[in-house]
């Protein structure tokens, strides 16, 4: 059914990266779901009061949750759409992480509130009644909800969407808690024991599960998470793939919503080229990232040297040092001034997110190994983070 709605209504719905095409898609699958979630939700409770059922009218209750979640998407996906103005000049591509977030966050009350009202209804068990109609539509609502998350997932990897992951999420957590619902209203008219206060619990349980792994996928991108490893693969192909670039380092990826990338970083180019024809270099590769990865690029140019024998030896003794001391750490804008009376070695050291040892004495071991190699070599060392 999205396939074929996709095709009347969404124009040019192969160009996933296209932003209007993304927020139609957006749109789209949101609409779907909530007339498909307000059906369920109606069906649930009907079947709920027939059976005298809390499990079931509290999977109905999460239906219509998700309902309201689909509408939270589209307007999502709408306001994300909005252009860039003066008080946003990255656009509000964003927002579609803020609805996913608050997508997430009804989830959890909803699975809170299942949880309380399951644990009460085993001290307080109310006799359930077995309903052939119920359990009809409770195995149609099933099949609904696989369906409406096997669309979710395979939209939301096309557009790369974290708003569309987490309805797909919830979409599978709810084919588990009603196959948990259908499974006690069995068991109860089997063997007599009321189970649906537990049904409950567990229906609860995913609930609450599905609404905490939405949130992380939410959250992550909205606090500046890595980027994605292929995507900086790409980028580093692209800039290496030209002869004038002989490294790169401090790249930085600022993510202000799907579509909406910024990338800076720093390209090392020969210190005995022509400027203005490595800036017309630069200015070429920053056009083929956006052509190529739809991300808009700041390169700032490093010039080394890439034939001075001396200043090559030296760094490469240095970088030795330097790998001594943590095989992860690494080095770059290496610059060698000398003076009459002592020889200042200067240069970034990399070093990951996690090391316990200070700064400080990290710098002084490097000097110290350092000066072994000469007494009047002065290191001036920065630290450096690695962002991606």
């Amino acid at each position: 059914m999205i396939k074929l709605l996709s095709k009347l209504l969404i124009k040019n719905n192969n160009d996933y990266s296209d932003p209007t095409v993304r927020r139609r898609y957006g749109i789209l699958c949101g609409s779907v779901g909530v007339a498909l979630n307000i059906l369920l939700s109606l069906g649930k409770f009907i079947a709920g009061l027939s059976v005298n059922s809390i499990a079931v009218i509290a999977d109905a209750a999460n239906n219509l949750s998700d309902a309201g979640s689909s509408v939270i998407t589209m307007a999502g996906f709408k306001l994300a759409g909005q252009k860039p103005d003066p008080a946003h000049p990255f656009g509000h591509g964003r927002i579609e992480y803020i609805s996913g977030l608050i997508v997430s966050m009804a989830i959890l009350l909803m699975g809170f509130e299942l949880l309380k009202t399951s644990v009460e209804k085993i001290f307080s068990p109310e006799e359930t009644v077995f309903s052939i109609a119920a359990i009809v539509i409770l195995c149609a609502s099933i099949a609904v909800k696989l369906y409406i998350f096997f669309y979710n997932k395979k939209i939301a990897a096309k557009i790369n969407s974290s708003a569309m992951a987490a309805t797909a999420t919830d979409s599978v957590s709810d084919c588990l808690a009603t196959a948990a619902t259908l499974l006690s209203i069995i068991l109860s008219a089997a063997t007599g024991i009321n189970l649906d206060g537990y049904c409950g619990v567990i229906v609860a349980l995913f609930i609450l599960f599905a609404g905490f792994k939405a949130a992380k996928d939410t959250v992550n991108p909205l606090l500046g998470q890595k980027p994605d490893p292929e995507f900086v693969k790409q980028i580093e192909e692209t800039v290496l793939s030209h002869e004038e670039v002989v490294g790169i380092h401090d790249l930085v990826v600022h993510d202000y919503g799907p579509g909406r990338i910024m990338i800076s970083l720093h390209a090392e180019v020969s210190d005995k080229e022509n400027i203005l024809k490595i800036h017309d270099v630069i200015d070429n590769i920053e056009k083929e990232l956006q052509k190529k990865l739809e991300c808009h690029a700041v390169i700032h140019m490093d010039p080394i040297s890439t034939d001075d024998e001396n200043t090559l030896k030296l760094k490469k003794e240095i970088n030795e040092i330097v790998k001594k001391e943590n095989p992860e750490f690494s080095i770059h804008d290496f610059r060698v001034v000398a003076g009459d009376t002592h020889t200042n070695i200067i240069f970034d050291l990399l070093i990951p997110y996690g090391i316990s040892e200070d700064e400080e004495t990290i710098k002084k071991k490097i000097d110290d190994e350092v000066k072994k190699l000469n007494k009047n070599y002065f290191t001036v060392i920065e630290i450096d983070k690695n962002f991606v």
